[in-house]
């Protein structure tokens, strides 16, 4: 099976570009066994003959891999703990951040971030770019339009003042929507963008081995601008930080020496 395994990595990068090879196999393998199991096919030339015939089973292979879970304020007291971060120390010297948030899945946590920033600093002239490797995530993404699962978090204040209820469907608003861009990008191949006084990137890193985690890191690293903070997962503390060139500034956050 492994062979077969690594016959099916390099078509995935050849079809899709996407490197699985900078997962940890044992997780990755177990979850293209479990959906091939789902879809009713035994054998990775199967699988292969399937996903090439048929688009929608294309997107949810790609929705499988690409992890796309997110949900507005995800971890709620890890969030309040940033915003504070957010408000006392980068807001505190600039009203135009550069922020990144990359594998930004259907957009839950760069929204959070521009209701923040509206919050707190309603003048700025904040960037707020978002990243997906998944392009149909990206373009609902960009709809901004969420099911009731998916906003739970989020105070019944901000849902009256930064959502449009419309058939059970929760919509954000243009004056939140016009901070976010949204851009197709891999964090294995592509290059990185720079001068960010923020880079948010949580619960996606934990799913590749440590090389790749190492490579990530480093270009978050130079990435980022002197003093600038990385806001990482719940289940991702970085336990080398100084290898990097961070500080710890809070306990999911690090700061750029």
């Amino acid at each position: 099976m492994d062979a077969d395994m690594d016959y099916f990595e390099r078509w995935v990068l050849r079809e899709f570009n996407i490197n699985l090879s900078a997962y940890k196999p044992k997780q990755l393998h177990r979850r293209i066994r479990s959906l091939m199991s789902r879809v009713g096919v035994n054998t990775i030339e199967e699988y292969i003959a399937l996903l090439r015939k048929d688009g929608g089973q294309r997107q949810k292979f790609l929705d499988f891999i690409t992890i796309n879970v997110s949900e507005f304020f995800r971890n709620p007291e890890i969030f309040g703990e940033f915003k504070l971060k957010l408000k006392e120390e980068l807001l505190s010297r600039s009203d135009s951040l550069k922020i990144w948030s990359a594998a930004c899945s259907i957009g839950a946590e760069p929204y959070s971030v521009a209701i923040y920033l509206y919050e707190l600093n309603p003048g700025g002239k904040h960037k707020i770019i978002a990243t997906d490797i998944d392009s149909t995530i990206i373009e609902r993404a960009r709809k901004g339009e969420y099911a009731l699962s998916e906003i739970k978090n989020v105070k019944k204040e901000y849902l009256n003042k930064y959502f449009i209820i419309k058939d059970d469907k929760y919509i954000i608003s243009d004056k939140i929507k016009k901070l976010v861009t949204f851009k197709k990008h891999d964090l294995i191949l592509d290059s990185y963008d720079d001068n960010f006084d923020l880079i948010i990137c949580r619960n996606v890193v934990i799913y590749f081995n440590q090389d790749i985690k190492d490579k990530i890191y480093k270009k978050f690293s130079r990435s980022l601008k002197k003093g600038g903070l990385l806001f990482v997962g719940a289940t991702e503390s970085i336990y080398n930080y100084k290898d990097y060139g961070f500080e710890k500034a809070s306990t999911f956050m690090y700061r750029k020496l």
